[in-house]
């Protein structure tokens, strides 16, 4: 990890039980530090029944580390990770929405949306939706690509995001369930532990 001084782009992540409240509670953690979340996306996890968070923020690490404790004291949280864009393995998906006349009268349109690995979604009369996948400064390059040619709606996806160096969740979770014997007594002893905030 770099510098803990210097702002840079973290991931965090956050495995949490399905509540309704939760995203809001999250939310709020960010909102009273005035911290701008750039991207967030929810989805199923892994694991059944269990919700994956991925935050995108620019921040100092000891800003990000104490904001990660911070969540993971939420009752439904069960894990808080957080890592930099070499920890992660990350893509964005992108929509560009353009008239189909200028891609059928320029060929140079139908070149520079090949270069850029885009594909047709949906092709009507008046307009053809293209698709990428991509980190951001691959999607922003063609939406400057695509202006002068009359682009006509842009929207970009949340991040996706998988921990390179993770054996995932999961096995700390199934690690947690071999531990049998007097299950209320080890649920304590786990909610009691200082929980570690992993830097992957």
């Amino acid at each position: 990890m770099s510098n803990s001084t210097e702002q840079q782009e973290f991931t965090i992540t956050v495995y949490t039980e399905n509540q309704i409240g939760i995203l809001n509670r999250i939310a709020i953690i960010f909102s009273r530090r005035k911290i701008n979340i750039e991207s967030l996306n929810v989805s199923p996890s892994e694991i059944e029944h269990i919700h994956r968070f991925n935050i995108l923020i620019t921040e100092t690490e000891e800003v990000v580390r104490k904001l990660a404790r911070q969540i993971e004291k939420q009752v439904e949280v069960l894990k808080v990770y957080y890592n930099t864009n070499e920890d992660i393995i990350w893509q964005e998906l992108a929509l560009y929405k353009v008239p189909t006349e200028t891609i059928v009268e320029k060929v140079v349109v139908e070149r520079l949306l090949r270069e850029n690995g885009a594909r047709a979604v949906v092709i009507r009369k008046d307009y053809t939706v293209f698709e990428t996948t991509g980190h951001r400064q691959e999607t922003d390059n063609l939406i400057k690509v695509l202006q002068p040619y009359g682009l006509i709606e842009f929207v970009r996806s949340a991040r996706v995001a998988i921990i390179k160096d993770s054996e995932g969740f999961n096995s700390k979770l199934r690690e947690f369930e071999r531990m049998e014997p007097g299950q209320e007594v080890i649920e304590n002893e786990f909610l009691d532990q200082p929980k570690n905030v992993f830097t992957m």
